[in-house]
């Protein structure tokens, strides 16, 4: 059954916002009209999955920053209106000042902060929104807003440590690659007439290396133009769910980079039910949230399906241990947190266990990695070296 969202009047003029189910729209209407509402807006989606499409105008660094400054400023007593003013004079960028000066605007004109966030779902997250509506309804927004910046640091940090790490085993993947094909391509293939001339036996590791050199410089660009071919079919097929689904399985299951993925969807998915169960957020609601947080399309699809065993009342981690995708360490923290009602918190240590598996993990495959790269380039490239010069050793020796 669709769900709606809607805004409304009650009988003693107060805003009322929320969402229900109905067949259609005009069954949810007759469902509003009947509690006495008067409807001033209504469409169907669900108000905390209404992303956007639009690319957010704030750079993470950017939105972290805004976050505490307005942090800052609440807790010493300010404003939220004169608190945005402040915060809009220290962002530099114009279209991030637009967004901040209109959501300024809005909370002025008396809309609560999280309503105006609402309004820019390009720029601010349905689990910014989230989180900004449940400190509002506790009155505790300032707090919420430290919470959230502290997330969005962590998240900030955990993801510029993946990126640093993998930046030299790039490079040098890069450079082995890049050499292997200038010496196969270019300089090998100038040796073949020397030895054609010359006359001397060639040992079988130079006939080797010599067709491959006149394999590359005759079909390298061929290959390469299949590689990018076969990389966008690849794409392509990830517009099919289901395939999406089972690539990003077989992702998530790979002996090398399998155990690294798992630890980080499983921090940031614990990390981000932990932040909104804390702040009040229900759990169907973090659930559908956390859904959406995640990039592995296989774990999107079983929250999807844990969502729905929680609706029809299974606990968490029962629902989350239907398939063989979560660590079972961080299985049995959800459960225990479940039996002690510290859910939200509990949730927020398995984050921090998986950061730091992660961390460690990262780590490893680096000091594994940039040897055996760095050794693998060394051994191809001499030889290289040795199949070119032990015919010329077999004419030095001959004469």
């Amino acid at each position: 059954m669709p769900t709606f969202s809607y805004t409304a009047l009650d009988s003693e003029g107060r805003k009322q916002q929320g969402e229900l189910d109905a067949s259609d729209r005009d069954h949810a209407a007759r469902q509003l009209q009947r509690r006495g509402l008067l409807i001033l807006q209504l469409r169907q989606g669900s108000r905390l999955l209404r992303s956007g499409k639009a690319r957010s105008v704030f750079q993470p660094v950017e939105l972290i920053t805004i976050t505490q400054q307005l942090t800052t400023l609440l807790s010493a007593g300010q404003p939220l209106d004169r608190a945005l003013g402040t915060v809009l004079k220290n962002v530099r960028r114009p279209a991030a000042q637009a967004v901040l000066e209109r959501v300024r605007e809005q909370v002025k004109a008396g809309l609560p902060l999280s309503q105006a966030l609402e309004e820019h779902p390009g720029s601010f997250s349905p689990f910014y929104t989230s989180l900004v509506r449940a400190g509002e309804a506790g009155g505790v927004l300032e707090v919420t807003l430290a919470q959230l910046a502290g997330y969005l640091e962590q998240s900030h940090k955990l993801r510029g440590e993946v990126i640093n790490a993998l930046i030299y085993p790039a490079f040098l993947v890069i450079g082995v690659v890049g050499s292997l094909a200038l010496l196969l391509a270019y300089v090998v293939p100038q040796f073949v007439p020397i030895f054609q001339d010359l006359g001397v036996p060639i040992p079988l590791v130079t006939r080797a290396v010599l067709a491959m050199g006149e394999f590359v410089n005759a079909w390298g660009l061929a290959c390469l133009l299949t590689l990018l071919g076969a990389s966008w079919l690849g794409l392509a097929a990830r517009r099919d769910p289901r395939r999406r689904i089972a690539q990003d399985l077989r992702l998530w299951r790979n002996r090398l980079f399998g155990p690294l993925l798992q630890r980080l969807e499983t921090a940031r998915l614990a990390r981000t039910l932990g932040t909104l169960l804390s702040n009040s957020v229900t759990l169907l609601g973090s659930l559908a949230i956390g859904r959406e947080v995640s990039a592995n399309h296989a774990l999107r699809e079983l929250v999807g399906h844990a969502t729905e065993q929680v609706r029809q009342g299974s606990s968490l981690s029962l629902a989350l241990s239907a398939e063989a995708l979560l660590p079972e360490l961080a299985l049995q923290m959800i459960e225990v947190g479940e039996q002690s009602g510290t859910l939200g918190a509990m949730l927020i240590k398995v984050a921090d266990v998986y950061d730091l598996e992660a961390k460690r993990t990262i780590d490893r495959l680096l000091a594994a990695l940039v040897p055996t790269l760095t050794i693998v380039m060394a051994v191809m490239v001499a030889a290289i070296m040795l199949a070119i010069m032990l015919p010329l050793m077999s004419l030095t020796s001959n004469i």
